[in-house]
């Protein structure tokens, strides 16, 4: 099965239901359908061929559901780019995909004109316009779904389900992002496997808030277009009252959330909106703080609390059961349907519960690899037990109990989780090393309520320079992602260091949690 069926059989059965609700737009599936055919054709008009990538760069919309699903009918692979990235890190995922066209919007494209410049893109398509923007022709997204001339029908299938559907970039160890190969049968193992535990079903209505770009947030509109049900989607959780007022609005049965998210809801009465229709909230990207879970279960003791793990390479490992929440609040549960994980220690040998080791994950939903980085993917994928096959190894360490729950322990590498994104300290540190005036720079993560982890950046400035944190951050603030930019700046004479001369991360990260 191709990821796109899931849009295609729905349609063919329930055409009149409300499949996606956004602002005060409420599109049908069978609407759905027929623009996103159109579009379809009008990629493979304008030169996208089978297997080329197309890069959706916009806000949670309409238009970038749409972009997703005609990129997959068109046979092309689909490249979410979160709407906060900066050019730097556009320009990088451009060239690193060789991406054949571009959806975006007016505001977006006017900063990234010219890195289209001399690029393997073939077609722009503008969400909000048209004509020729900045003496490039670029194509009207608006135009082509309204022009009655293309056909309705979907272009004929392309792909088969071991093709790649998507490419999703994700910060690595190395600092360079890393395109994770995700084919049509990784994503649609994945998603059968967690509307399998979630129970979900056509009479569903899921509110999302989470980026299309975040795999997380991107699931919940194929989840919900697998089953028939119904995605409200929403921009941002900037303004949790209007959101909470769209769940109680649309008699949302199911919320999608990260630690952040959770954090901020707390902050407000809850007993001012009636939650009845709500039958559950989940919880990924980090694990949720024990007291927040306390609170939620008090506030709403009807409304099933699903605690998740999973990455960007597999999606989804697995779940508790929320039967289990409140006598080990603390796990991340068991193996989700469909897969299987193990524990191992450093020579790769199976240990038994209570010993902390590397998680490793088998399974059809784990990733192809990483996109044109073969040391890379040999390194996460490595020979199984069993002939032939490849596993993940996670990079993750945790231990389990007697009954086989999994407790998160830390992180193998030093991996930053805030704000539910995974971002890699290199990355940070070479823009710091940028800014002149910077002699010695360190990133690490320290203990953050609302965030889960903040960013903390440490500097050795340069003999005789000044620096001040406004200038650092703002500095920051020009050359990364929002979520990448530290929350904190600690200026010091020296940088402590190990007896190899490494920077001592781990002294570091202690004496953080000391002052914190």
């Amino acid at each position: 099965m191709q990821l796109e069926q899931f849009l295609e059989e729905t349609a063919r059965i329930a055409s009149a239901k409300i499949a996606l609700v956004c602002g005060d737009r409420r599109l049908t599936y069978g609407e759905i359908e027929c623009q996103c055919n159109r579009l379809a054709h009008s990629l493979a008009a304008a030169g996208v061929e089978r297997g080329d990538r197309v890069m959706i760069y916009l806000e949670n919309s309409v238009e970038a559901v749409l972009a997703v699903f005609a990129t997959l009918k068109a046979g092309a692979v689909f490249v979410m780019v979160n709407p906060t990235t900066k050019a730097e890190r556009f320009a990088y995922i451009l060239d690193h995909c060789r991406a054949a066209a571009v959806v975006t919007d007016s505001a977006k494209f006017q900063s990234v004109n010219n890195i289209l410049d001399g690029s393997s893109v073939k077609a722009v398509l503008l969400a909000d316009g048209g004509g020729r923007q900045n003496g490039r022709r670029v194509l009207s997204l608006e135009g082509i779904l309204a022009d009655e001339a293309i056909s309705c029908e979907p272009p004929s299938k392309r792909c088969i389900d071991i093709d790649l559907a998507t490419l999703v970039y994700t910060s690595g160890s190395t600092g360079r992002p890393k395109g994770v190969m995700i084919t049509h049968l990784n994503a649609v193992s994945a998603a059968h496997s967690i509307i399998s535990y979630l129970e979900n079903t056509a009479a569903d209505i899921v509110v999302n808030v989470l980026p299309l770009a975040f795999g997380y947030g991107l699931y919940q509109v194929f989840m919900m277009f697998r089953v028939g049900g119904t995605v409200v989607l929403e921009r941002s959780f900037t303004y949790p009252a209007a959101v909470l007022e769209r769940i109680v609005r649309e008699k949302a049965t199911g919320f999608p959330m990260i630690p952040t998210i959770a954090a901020m809801l707390l902050q407000l009465d809850l007993t001012k909106w009636d939650f009845t229709h709500l039958r559950y909230i989940t919880n990924a990207g980090a694990a949720m703080p024990l007291e927040h879970i306390a609170k939620l279960r008090k506030l709403m003791p009807h409304v099933k609390i699903y605690s998740m793990y999973g990455q960007t390479e597999c999606t989804r490992v697995t779940y508790l059961p929320p039967d289990q929440i409140d006598s080990r609040p603390g796990s991340v549960g068991r193996g989700m349907p469909n897969q299987e994980h193990y524990v191992v220690d450093e020579s790769g040998n199976r240990v038994g519960p209570g010993v902390v080791g590397e998680l490793v994950v088998r399974g059809s939903h784990v990733m192809k690899g990483y996109w044109e980085m073969p040391a890379e993917t040999d390194r996460a994928l490595r020979p199984g037990n069993l002939p032939g096959e490849r596993v993940l190894h996670t990079g993750d360490l945790f231990k389990t109990d007697e009954q086989g729950y999994l407790y998160f322990v830390a992180r193998k590498d030093d991996i930053i989780k805030t704000r539910g994104e995974k971002v890699s300290p290199r990355e940070v540190e070479d823009v710091l090393y940028a800014l002149s005036g910077v002699a010695h720079a360190a990133v690490i993560g320290v203990p953050d309520e609302i965030l889960g982890s903040a960013i903390k950046a440490v500097i050795v400035p340069r003999a005789g320079v000044r620096l001040t944190e406004r200038e650092v951050l703002r500095h920051c603030a020009a050359h990364l992602d929002d979520y990448m930019v530290p929350k904190f700046v600690e200026f010091r004479a020296e940088m402590p260091t190990t007896a190899s001369g490494k920077v001592a991360k781990l002294a570091l990260s202690e004496q953080a949690r000391q002052i914190v």
